[in-house]
């Protein structure tokens, strides 16, 4: 694979349910070492993109591509072992069950053979402390539980998991939709870290004063079609402000609006 072969490819994407076009003709690639922002208002599709992706929905029509070659996910399995995870908004946490438990979850790592086999919660804990300790989050005990961890740190655990246990893809669900500015900052920290170790991150987002700073390419969704895949040099903030705020349609609010103001007596005067 060259450097120029991006990690993940949609080429001429769509899907429909039954009478309703979610994507159409949707098109983007992400390479090692960059953030993709997917915005878009609710209903815009990102979340169909992302499960086609992740290997929840399969393409109506186009092609998924992983290092150039085309793939076709049975389920999400399929899509892990080729290094792409997704970190979904609700994070898929337990909160009363441990961070240790929760790093884990579902990979547990064992020691001793045949029916000796038992869990190592030595081993668990040593890497869980090392690896939350590298995205800068202190803890005092790996048995505490995830959900005395605030939201951003919530966040940053669930994008280390799946660091950990090899995605090259990072699929990241609205993580800071949730958080105050702190902890967004936190979020938007480890992304530019997971980004400057090689992996391709795609974050979806519907904030543009989060994924600007932070993003290389911004893919503009709106109502299942693209408004436009541009590179960080290609479009100012203000522009892409302007086309998720739907330029001609906020215009035409502002001016409805204004007629609204005009039309009605000022403060305090009867109506004749």
């Amino acid at each position: 694979m060259s450097a120029d072969t991006p990690i993940v490819e949609l080429r001429n994407v769509s899907k429909n349910f039954g009478s309703v076009i979610a994507l159409q003709d949707i098109s983007l690639q992400v390479r090692g070492g960059e953030v993709c922002c997917l915005l878009g208002d609710n209903g815009a599709g990102k979340s169909t993109l992302i499960k086609i992706l992740s290997g929840v929905h399969r393409p109506d029509t186009g092609e998924v591509l992983i290092e150039g070659r085309p793939v076709r996910f049975s389920n999400p399995r399929d899509a892990l072992d080729l290094g792409i995870a997704t970190v979904y908004q609700d994070l898929a946490t337990v909160p009363l069950m441990s961070i240790m438990r929760n790093f884990f979850m579902g990979r547990e790592p064992v020691k001793g053979r045949g029916p000796w086999q038992r869990f190592d919660k030595k081993l668990a804990n040593t890497v869980t402390a090392g690896e939350v300790a590298k995205i800068g989050i202190r803890i005092r005990d790996p048995h505490q539980a995830v959900g005395t961890l605030s939201g951003g740190e919530r966040q940053c655990v669930a994008i280390a998991r799946a660091v950990y246990f090899g995605a090259r893809v990072l699929i990241l669900d609205e993580p800071t939709s949730a958080l105050g500015v702190k902890q967004a900052s936190m979020v938007l920290r480890y992304v530019a870290q997971a980004r400057a170790d090689g992996l391709a991150v795609i974050l979806i987002t519907h904030n543009v004063q989060h994924a600007y700073p932070v993003g290389d390419r911004f893919l503009l969704l709106n109502r299942g079609r693209s408004m436009g895949f541009f590179r960080k040099k290609e479009v100012t903030r203000d522009q892409v402000t302007n086309m998720m705020a739907g330029g001609a349609e906020m215009q035409d609010l502002e001016e409805e609006l204004a007629r609204i103001a005009r039309s009605q007596p000022p403060s305090g005067v009867a109506a004749g």
